[in-house]
C-alpha cells in the first residue's frame, strides 16, 4: 500500500537552532499517528512542515511519490488533499458557521453553492453542529468552534487531516466533545497525524505513536509498544505522570 505521506531525512533550522533532525517516517491510508513528546520537541514544527505552513531546511516530503518541496509542485492541491486543523479554530469571524465549510468549497474546489450546502450540513451534523448552521464564531463555545473547524476541513473531501493540538485551547468540559469526533473518524478510517497532550487518546485510538524529543523521534511503535514497553528512559519519565495516573 502506497503511503499517502513520506517524511525523508526532514530537518528545519531557525537561524542557528536545528529544531528538527533526521526525521523519518510514513503514513499510509487509514492509519491514525500521533505525536507526543514536551513542549518544545519540534511537533508543531513538524506538522506545520507537512502544511507548508514551514519550509523545511533540508529533507523530503512525499505526498503519493511526489516531493511537496519541488518548485513545481501544486501546494493549493495539496493542502486540499492534507487538510489542518489548528489549536486556534482559524474560522472566518464574519461568516456564518455554514460560510465557513462552504467558502473553501467553492473558492478552491470550484462547487456550485448549492452542492456546497448539501456537504457542509452533512459535516456540520457528523460533528453534531448542524443546528448552528447560522451562527457566528463568536456565538459558539470553543468545543463547538473546533467541530466546525473539523467540518470545515472534511468538506474539503480530503484525503489526510492534520491535527496541531486541536484540544489545548479548549477548557476541560469541552475537551471530551471534541475528541469524541476525531475518534468518530478514525471510525470512519480517516487517515489523522495528530499531535497531542491527550494520552488517553493517543493510547486508545491512534495505530501509531511518535514519541519526539529535542527535535528527533526518540522512538515510535504502536500505543502498547510505546505505553506499555518503552525502550527509553526519556520515554519512561515522560509517560510516568500518566502512568500514574
Amino acid at each position: 500500500m502506497q503511503e499517502i505521506i513520506k517524511v525523508e531525512n526532514l530537518e528545519k533550522k531557525f537561524g542557528d537552532n536545528l529544531v528538527l533532525k533526521n526525521i523519518d517516517f510514513a503514513v499510509t491510508p487509514g492509519e491514525v499517528v500521533t505525536i507526543i513528546g514536551s513542549s518544545g520537541s519540534g511537533k508543531s514544527t513538524l506538522l506545520r512542515c507537512l502544511n507548508l505552513l514551514e519550509k523545511p531546511t533540508s529533507g523530503k516530503i512525499l505526498y503519493k511519490g511526489d516531493n511537496i518541496l519541488d518548485k513545481s509542485f501544486d501546494e493549493r492541491r495539496y493542502r486540499s488533499k492534507v487538510g489542518m486543523v489548528f489549536q486556534n479554530f482559524n474560522l472566518f469571524e464574519n461568516k456564518t458557521v455554514l460560510e465557513n465549510c462552504t467558502l473553501g468549497q467553492e473558492l478552491v474546489l470550484g462547487v456550485n453553492k448549492k452542492e456546497a450546502e448539501k456537504t457542509a450540513r452533512e459535516f456540520l451534523n457528523l460533528v453534531g453542529m448542524e443546528e448552528y448552521v447560522n451562527a457566528k464564531p463568536a456565538q459558539i463555545s470553543g468545543g463547538q468552534k473546533q467541530r466546525v473547524a473539523i467540518a470545515r476541513a472534511l468538506c474539503m473531501k480530503p484525503e489526510a487531516l492534520l491535527f496541531d493540538e486541536p484540544t489545548s485551547a479548549l477548557d476541560p468540559e469541552t475537551v471530551g466533545e471534541v475528541l469524541d469526533v476525531m475518534a468518530k473518524l478514525a471510525q470512519r478510517g480517516m487517515t489523522m497525524i495528530v499531535v497531542t497532550h491527550e494520552m488517553d487518546f493517543a493510547r486508545e485510538v491512534s495505530t501509531r505513536v511518535l514519541f519526539m524529543n529535542q527535535g528527533v523521534i526518540l522512538e515510535e511503535g504502536s500505543p502498547e509498544k510505546i505505553f506499555e514497553h518503552p525502550e527509553h528512559n526519556r520515554t519512561r519519565e515522560f509517560l510516568k505522570r500518566f502512568m500514574e495516573n
